[in-house]
């Protein structure tokens, strides 16, 4: 029987589809599609890379999740149903999904929990031919009835290889090797089926919801499986891929992904006019804004750059930008303009470092020249300095030693640290041979949190956080009172194992959305060794609202493991509030006024007797005249 629903919402979109013009593309997807923070990770989704494909015309809002399946994605309010408020008539949302939902060996989680019992199973797994096709019809579905146009896209592969083709699990297909549920609550465990047979195929389950439904399709599993190939096994994990990572692309692999995206959708006539043909010279981003700086911070930003068939062939390109800012090859010497060599009408891809340091508070924006003279791109280039001059300073911090009890200083409130799928298994110190940064000042005896997860067992094969797995903290701007948050900092280590991996990450909404990634650690950490994380956002809190703080885990293995904790010590949120009224500044005398006490704090909020030689903390000067400044220095 024929599913009328769909037929008239086809006929909808086809009906209204032409006479609005997309303004943007929605991408959403896991972390292979996902942004990342240059600071915290070599990792880049190919949707971070999207834009530069497109004119001025279309806006890619890439919405991508680290850890997302096509269960999860929708079932979480914080992504698709905030997705869906930001997508206008005439808008396109191409729709990836299929990493995350082949956990569990391709069963569906929640049916494994209800037969089972068992709540430590990962409840984002679907299987292709039910729960994942189910999922992939609710996003057709419901971006039809707001007037847009699903795109599906099959997953990116993973650069698994055998000799010179990439594995069928690689492909996304689990044939050889899957688990079924049985109406017992049994589970019957490696199987198999031949490869003629598609059963686990996710692309190809994606493929047939696609021919059924009458949207486009871009098999993207088969274009990155012939790019993978093209390469060979090594080049692609030397130029392609992440540190230590079979799945996720660095940036040139992101690129080159997004680059076959769009050309399907030229040769599918999907956006063609807005589509960007002409690949002498491809920059991205498209357009470069710092947002909001603090006076003396210095914030560094990645542009990449690559040019193909350039005339003349040979040259060199000179990068350009505007005063305020800096560009280097190389993070360590920075100028105004500098030159890049290229051979035979090819500029090798090339990441630059763009810095903006202030010096005071106010605007400064501009334009990057990138230009041999015949070929020329410009991206526009803004930065906004904000002064902490005056207002009254916060810190808060759990020093996680004995208890979770924290301490406040100033006008805040704190949100007590809280747990989703973890516990404290006890506050100890991780081993006896720990080993904290040499500049910490903390004694090897320190005791730290220990957290393990619900159920004391992690689960094998993940390689990515889980959402609903973390550790929380946060904090509350006062009433009648705006909170600058200038640094978050905490100290973090794997015990039992060097297995474990965490991110951390920011939100300023209660359901974490638009999250904000502070530090990442994707490479599994060493066990029994502290490692420091020291991050400096700009981060505005209006008063009554609140920022929240994450911790997400997960531990690396091809199996599950037992044994294994998170170690936390030292999380500490710094800030300064002003008066909703206006910055509570220095009197108009302020040059008279004479600093009587100094005071010095690292970025994990520990007061110290000097100012360090090296890195990053804060002074807090007391003027006689009661006036107080705080700010940040860079060493």
């Amino acid at each position: 029987m024929k599913n009328y629903k769909v037929i008239a919402l086809c006929l909808l979109n086809l009906l209204f589809t032409p006479f609005v013009s997309a303004q943007k593309i929605h991408t959403i997807g896991d972390s292979t599609m996902a942004d990342y923070d240059e600071s915290t990770t070599d990792k880049r989704g190919w949707g971070q890379m999207f834009q530069q494909f497109f004119d001025d015309a279309i806006t890619v809002n890439n919405r991508g999740k680290s850890g997302a399946s096509s269960k999860s994605f929708y079932e979480e309010s914080a992504y698709w149903t905030s997705v869906k408020k930001q997508i206008a008539e005439g808008d396109y949302v191409i729709i990836q999904f299929s990493h995350n939902d082949e956990k569990n060996n391709g069963m569906d989680g929640d049916s494994v929990i209800a037969k089972t019992g068992d709540s430590s199973v990962d409840y984002r797994g679907t299987i292709p031919q039910s729960t994942y096709k189910n999922y992939l019809r609710k996003y057709v579905e419901e971006t039809w009835e707001l007037g847009a146009n699903p795109i599906l896209v099959a997953p990116m592969c993973r650069k698994y290889f055998s000799g010179n083709t990439i594995t069928r699990s690689g492909r996304h297909d689990l044939g050889d090797k899957f688990s079924i549920l049985n109406d017992d609550g049994t589970i019957s465990e490696n199987q198999s089926i031949p490869e003629s047979d598609h059963t686990m195929d996710y692309p190809y389950a994606m493929q047939e919801v696609a021919e059924e439904m009458g949207v486009p399709f871009i098999d993207l599993t088969t274009l990155s499986a012939e790019l993978y190939i093209s390469y060979g096994e090594s080049a692609c994990t030397e130029l392609l891929f992440c540190t230590d990572d079979s799945t996720h692309p660095c940036a040139l692999g992101a690129t080159l992904i997004a680059h076959l995206v769009a050309q399907e959708m030229y040769s599918m006539g999907i956006l063609a006019d807005h589509i960007q043909q002409n690949t002498d010279l491809l920059v991205n981003p498209t357009s470069l804004d710092f947002g909001k700086v603090y006076v003396n911070q210095a914030v560094v930003k990645e542009v990449s750059v690559s040019g193909m068939d350039l005339t003349p062939s040979e040259g060199s390109l000179t990068v350009t930008v505007p005063e305020g800012f800096t560009v280097s090859t190389d993070k360590s010497e920075y100028s105004s303009s500098i030159s890049l060599d290229y051979t035979n009408g090819n500029l090798t891809y090339t990441t630059l470092y763009v810095k903006a340091q202030m010096s005071e508070a106010g605007i400064i924006s501009g334009t990057i020249t990138f230009t041999n003279g015949n070929n020329t791109r410009e991206i526009t280039v803004s930065c906004e300095g904000v002064s902490l001059v005056g207002g009254a300073e916060v810190l808060l911090q759990w020093e996680l030693s004995a208890n979770d009890s924290y301490t406040l200083t100033g006008p805040a409130e704190a949100i007590p640290e809280s747990w989703s799928e973890m516990v404290v298994k006890n506050y100890a110190v991780p081993n006896s041979s720990v080993v904290w940064p040499d500049d910490s000042g903390i004694s090897t005896d320190q005791k730290t949190q220990r957290n393990l997860i619900e159920g004391e067992t992690w689960p094998g094969g993940e390689i990515d956080e889980v959402s609903t797995r973390y550790i929380q903290f946060g904090i509350t701007a006062s009433e009648s009172s705006i909170l600058h948050i200038d640094s978050i900092g905490l100290y973090v280590c794997g015990a039992g194992g060097s297995g474990m991996r965490c991110r951390v990450s920011y939100s300023l909404y209660e359901d974490f959305s638009d999250a904000h990634v502070v530090a990442e650690f994707a490479s599994s950490m060493v066990s029994n060794t502290m490692y420091a994380v020291s991050a400096q956002p700009v981060i505005e809190i209006a008063e009554g609202e609140s920022m929240l703080l994450r911790v997400y885990p997960w531990y690396n293995s091809s199996s599950s493991a037992t044994g294994k904790y998170l170690c936390l010590s030292y999380v500490t949120i710094h800030g300064v509030a002003e008066e909703v009224s206006g910055v509570k500044t220095l009197s108009e005398d302020a040059e008279s006024a004479v600093v009587v006490e100094e005071l010095y704090y690292d970025i994990m909020g520990i007061q110290r007797n000097s100012a360090p030689e090296k890195g990053i903390y804060l002074v807090k000067q007391i003027y006689d005249d009661g006036s107080v400044s705080v700010s940040k220095v860079i060493k």
